[in-house]
């Protein structure tokens, strides 16, 4: 009898364990955002990262050995490259369809090109396109084709995943009179909410709204396990290039929601250049009993998938037509540098004018380019897109900062130092003494005439290299006042410009004046 009450206890513990393991659920949500059209690798430090052919291989590899493994983006595939000038978004679409996305967040920039487009991208996808406080009830392209949450099953279970997009939609991009916004938290809770009456207790925020809000929003939802997010191209966690340090915290950041869980919060940095990886572990009552993860740098110990090479060989051939497509005429040679004796950098006058006419909706009153940025000069008669990428070639994007005069005298001053000399748009200008001290050279600033005031805020546009500190920049880094993430870029904003203001000219209007 004691033998088989023995036996009947090693079973029991065996069908305790059985049945505890059973109960468990991992999860691993594979995520990009921010793509912005970077059909090609481009280089971080020195090294060739990203590029859909990569990308293609490493996802691959990433399912195979990942457990119930879904790929999500978080939004911005519009926008960034010849690429989305050439195809608004179809290249891009192509590859999300062959390597199984499985739902996307929409961006501000899928709206660059107005509703045509997007509803164009939307109505092709294998993908739902999700957003909760996105109100397209009034705009028939979209209405059917935008989402607040979708359920993916996978492993045998439901997931529920919400969208949202950022509420600076109107201000960044150009989404038109008959798309509107809802308010965020509401929306958003009430699609949270939705997913939960129905059973569902795992539930995904694929949030387009930036690294702020991602956090802010953690705090203010509930319900939620994870924001998986996107818009501010924040790098979360270690990836090993050379020299660099651009993450902005650990993989995941945790944050505790508005009844006292925590959430986790992943990014994936920009342009494909990692796919983030993160293994949760959920109990039978979808509680996140365990996780971990990290970016997966995608460099060139990924092959490229042939069959994508080949693929993507089909789209260049127009690309290389675009580059020699003229723009507009040039009225007068555009020098490169500044100098006391030749004055203006008329080339970096024409970008910042660019920049500045491009973010105006945003609230810019004048706008700045690190004379580093500007990488080539024009010669008067026909520009083509391919002179011009030469004078833009880093693929910057455009960030509004809100400064204080304080805040925006000490940028300046800091580039006088040599560490990033700042070209100022129309209407700015500036003095320095060339033989005072460093950090003292800075007499005059003024805005249409006006002296600049230490404790007056100002809105001002610069590239997000140098917001995010670039050539030493720390004072525009740690500014604590509004920063858009516009995700506009500058080459765009340069040949809208050329075509608008054609034939272009650019005279030396003493913007920045050496003293002695």
């Amino acid at each position: 009898m004691r033998r088989l009450f023995t036996r009947l206890g090693f079973a029991a513990l065996a069908l305790t364990a059985f049945t505890s393991a059973w109960a468990d659920f991992t999860l691993t949500i594979l995520h990009t955002n921010d793509l912005h059209a970077h059909v090609e690798p481009v280089r971080v430090k020195g090294k060739s990262v990203g590029g859909y052919a990569r990308q293609a291989t490493a996802l691959l590899q990433l399912k195979e050995e990942s457990e119930n493994p879904i790929l999500l983006n978080a939004g911005d595939t519009f926008q960034g490259t010849l690429y989305f000038n050439a195809y608004e978004g179809l290249v891009d679409l192509t590859f999300m369809n062959l390597v199984g996305y499985q739902a996307m967040a929409v961006g501000n920039h899928e709206f660059d090109r107005g509703v045509d487009a997007f509803a164009n991208f939307a109505r092709l996808a294998n993908f739902p396109l999700l957003s909760a406080n996105l109100d397209v009830s009034k705009e028939a392209k979209l209405e059917k084709l935008v989402q607040p949450s979708t359920v993916l099953e996978v492993g045998g279970e439901r997931v529920g995943v919400v969208g949202a997009i950022t509420p600076s939609l109107p201000e960044i991009s150009s989404p038109g009179p008959t798309v509107g916004l809802k308010d965020y938290v509401k929306s958003v809770q009430a699609a949270v909410n939705d997913l939960t009456k129905r059973g569902i207790n795992k539930i995904i925020l694929l949030n387009h709204s930036g690294w702020e809000l991602d956090q802010s929003a953690a705090k203010q939802l509930y319900d939620i396990d994870i924001v998986v997010g996107g818009h501010s191209h924040t790098l979360l966690g270690h990836v090993d290039i050379p020299e660099f340090d651009g993450s902005q915290g650990e993989y995941p950041l945790k944050a505790t929601d508005a009844k006292g869980k925590e959430v986790l919060i992943v990014q994936a940095w920009e342009w494909g250049k990692v796919i983030g990886k993160m293994k949760l572990v959920f109990d039978d009552k979808g509680i996140v009993k365990s996780y971990e993860g990290a970016p997966v740098l995608i460099d060139d110990s990924y092959i490229e998938n042939p069959f994508v090479t080949g693929m993507l060989t089909a789209f260049k051939k127009p690309i290389e037509d675009l580059q020699k497509q003229p723009v507009a005429e040039l009225a007068n040679d555009l020098n490169r540098m500044w100098s006391p004796e030749g004055g203006d950098s008329l080339m970096g006058s024409v970008i910042s004018d660019a920049a500045l006419e491009a973010t105006k909706n945003a609230g810019a009153v004048a706008a700045f380019w690190n004379s580093g940025g500007v990488r080539s000069e024009l010669t008067a008669g026909k520009i083509t897109y391919g002179q011009l990428i030469e004078v833009c070639p880093f693929g910057n994007q455009l960030t509004v900062l809100e400064l204080t005069g304080k805040e925006l005298k000490g940028a300046i001053e800091h580039g006088l130092s040599g560490g990033g000399f700042l070209l100022p748009s129309k209407g700015f200008e500036y003095t320095f003494n060339i033989n005072a001290a460093t950090g003292k050279q800075l007499v005059s600033a003024k805005l249409n005439g006006v002296e600049i005031k230490d404790d007056q805020k100002y809105r001002v546009t610069v590239n997000n290299f140098t917001a995010s500190g670039g050539d030493g920049h720390v004072i525009l880094r740690d500014a604590k006042g509004t920063r858009i993430e516009t995700g506009l870029l500058d080459l765009d904003a340069l040949i809208d410009y050329f075509k608008a203001n054609a034939p272009v000219k650019m005279t030396n209007e003493g913007r920045v004046k050496a003293i002695k």
